[in-house]
């Protein structure tokens, strides 16, 4: 780490490290929702909605005893499809299609977005908390479905989320690809935690307005993110930035 001081990068971009530590990476590994698309497009309000309604189906509840009880399955056990496996053995397909049938029109496609993957060197995947489906259908709507090498969702993962070890453990051991040579983009900060302990440079996606609330935690007494290397309010902008650092 070069210090705690967030430096802004062409006006859309805060880091606190130079960018060439990008120099060398091979694998460029991205979360799907939050992520690749930005959080105003609004997409996982809709998977939200869908969780609930799912849960006060499953649990014969009323809209906000289900709402209550989702985020409590959440934080106990990371996603509410595990919360719901272990605790109501429900079927993690019937849920997965359940939760994912949205509507993807509000997507548009990103052909800046589609560049600036392309031109990264080396290898791209996704890798998401979500099912393959879901991405496939998300990643066709940005036009970006040609830019990866592969998506390693939920079901890749034995259904196991995101940020559990051993998830990680499963996507380097099935693309082969080297930590120590890959960069991960994340819109949640506590999935960056095992990719940076494992050496990979770390990008938090976070919503437009909101970096300034990062750089003063960083300006702050004890680093309360010390597995995050850089934060974006713009992928595109910033992974441009990256490759002007590369050239």
């Amino acid at each position: 780490m070069t210090g705690k001081r967030i430096l802004p990068l062409e006006g859309q971009h805060a880091h606190r490290q130079d960018l060439r530590v990008f120099k060398g990476v091979e694998a460029w590994v991205f979360d799907l929702d939050n992520t690749l698309y930005p959080h105003e497009a609004d997409l996982f309000s809709q998977i939200d909605e869908q969780i609930a309604l799912y849960v006060q189906k499953v649990l014969d509840l009323n809209r906000s005893e289900a709402m209550v009880h989702q985020k409590a399955l959440y934080h106990e056990h990371g996603t509410t499809l595990r919360g719901l496996m272990t605790t109501q053995k429900i079927d993690p397909d019937d849920y997965l299609a359940f939760v994912h049938d949205i509507d993807y029109s509000g997507l548009e496609p990103n052909p800046d977005l589609s560049a600036a993957i392309d031109a990264l060197p080396g290898k791209k995947f996704i890798f998401t908390n979500g099912d393959r489906p879901h991405a496939e259908r998300t990643a066709a709507a940005l036009g970006i479905s040609d830019n990866f090498e592969d998506i390693f969702d939920i079901v890749s993962a034995d259904l196991v989320p995101k940020p559990n070890r051993e998830t990680y453990d499963k996507f380097i051991d099935l693309t082969g690809i080297s930590p120590a040579r890959a960069a991960m983009f994340e819109d949640l900060s506590k999935n960056l935690s095992v990719p940076h302990q494992l050496g990979m440079r770390t990008a938090l996606i976070v919503p437009k307005g909101s970096r300034g609330v990062f750089q003063e935690s960083w300006d702050l007494e004890g680093d309360p993110y010390p597995h995050v290397d850089f934060v974006t309010e713009d992928l595109t902008g910033f992974l441009r930035a990256v490759l002007g650092a590369l050239s």
